[in-house]
């Protein structure tokens, strides 16, 4: 089984790259210094199933999306821009993408739906150019030989996902050690560029049991008419061509248990590196690997807030409109009263009264 996975693997996004991973020039970069993206502390808010109701109270950011080979804004893609949200709960960061785009959707077909992919730097030398930018080739990339140029993604592709499903790390590919996710496709890799990619746990360097997918995700759009859920026999879902906006939701722990380099770890009040990317059936062709659209030509900041009770006094009372946290505090201070009064009761004195002795002893 895990042969097939990694020869499917492979084909979905092995052997096309290697060949078409070409810029058409020299590479060049005008990012915006002022953009960023901030993960609030909001614990207690997000349900992760792909849509995004208990996201629009939270800022996103916005970014035009350019062919990552050939970041032109003239090539812009043609549907609208990307927001990009995120917060964390002190133990996960959670984010929520949201693309305006017609519904396309082919069941089977992975590039013939949308795809979406994030990807951070691990490596201190890692670049979002060249995905890790180590210049290493296919048959001499290694741990080694490209240690620090290490970048962590998570790609998801659609084809196989019901829409507001959960997938991504699941008992049966944790159990065998390695990134993959054989229900949905939305997998745990690392890379060091764009020909040295591969699950987690799987590589030119062996395998390792003690991998595993850390993502979860699910995937929306805003066409669909049944709140109840989807099951597979439904598909596709909706017409094809229906206007509307695909969302993507995923989530994964601050921290993970990797110890192999290949995972991206979060801290609160530290700032990490994160890109975005996204794949769409032009004209309703099948994308190809490297022609994806991207919100920058490089790294984007991902400011992870610090956890704090000042954060929590707004957001939580805002998000308790139906009084449930008032009550809550309203039964703790009965409760703190009703104590207090027992134990007065119990351990106040007590004034007995006097009784005389008789002459009888």
């Amino acid at each position: 089984m895990l042969q097939l996975l990694i020869v499917a693997w492979l084909l979905i996004f092995g052997t096309e790259t290697v060949v078409s991973h070409q810029e058409s020039g020299e590479w060049s970069c005008e990012s915006d210094s002022e953009i960023q993206v901030l993960a609030d502390f909001r614990p207690g808010l997000i349900t992760l199933d792909g849509r995004n109701d208990d996201w629009k109270d939270i800022d996103g950011s916005e970014f035009p999306l350019r062919p990552a080979l050939d970041p032109d804004a003239d090539h812009e893609y043609p549907a609208g821009q990307m927001t990009v949200k995120a917060l964390h709960d002190g133990r996960d960061v959670y984010f929520m993408l949201e693309i305006d785009g017609n519904y396309a959707y082919d069941k089977g077909e992975n590039k013939k739906c949308p795809s979406v992919a994030l990807m951070f730097q691990i490596g201190d030398q890692a670049t979002y150019h060249d995905m890790g930018g180590c210049k290493e080739g296919t048959d001499s990339c290694t741990s080694k030989a490209c240690k620090g140029f290490e970048v962590d993604i998570m790609h998801f592709s659609i084809g196989n996902a019901i829409p507001g499903r959960l997938y991504g790390g699941n008992p049966v590919d944790n159990g065998e050690g390695n990134g993959g996710d054989r229900f949905g496709h939305l997998v745990d890799i690392y890379a060091w560029n764009p020909h040295c990619r591969y699950l987690d746990g799987l590589g030119p360097s062996g395998n390792d049991s003690s991998a595993q997918n850390d993502w979860h995700g699910a995937w929306w759009h805003s066409s669909f008419t049944t709140q109840s859920g989807y099951i597979a026999e439904d598909s596709p879902y909706t017409t094809d061509g229906q206007k509307g906006t695909y969302y993507f939701e995923f989530s994964r722990p601050l921290r993970t248990m990797d110890r192999l380099q290949q995972d991206v770890q979060f801290t609160l009040g530290s700032t990490a590196k994160m890109s975005v990317a996204f794949w769409y059936p032009m004209d309703s062709k099948p994308w190809h690997g490297s022609g994806h659209y991207t919100i920058n030509c490089d790294w984007i900041p991902l400011d992870i807030s610090s956890g704090s009770s000042l954060g929590l006094t707004a957001s939580t009372v805002k998000g308790s409109s139906d009084g449930t946290s008032i009550s809550a505090i309203v039964i703790s201070m009965i409760s703190l009263v009703v104590s207090g009064f027992i134990a007065y009761k119990l351990f106040s004195p007590k004034n007995v009264a006097f009784t005389p002795m008789g002459n009888d002893l």
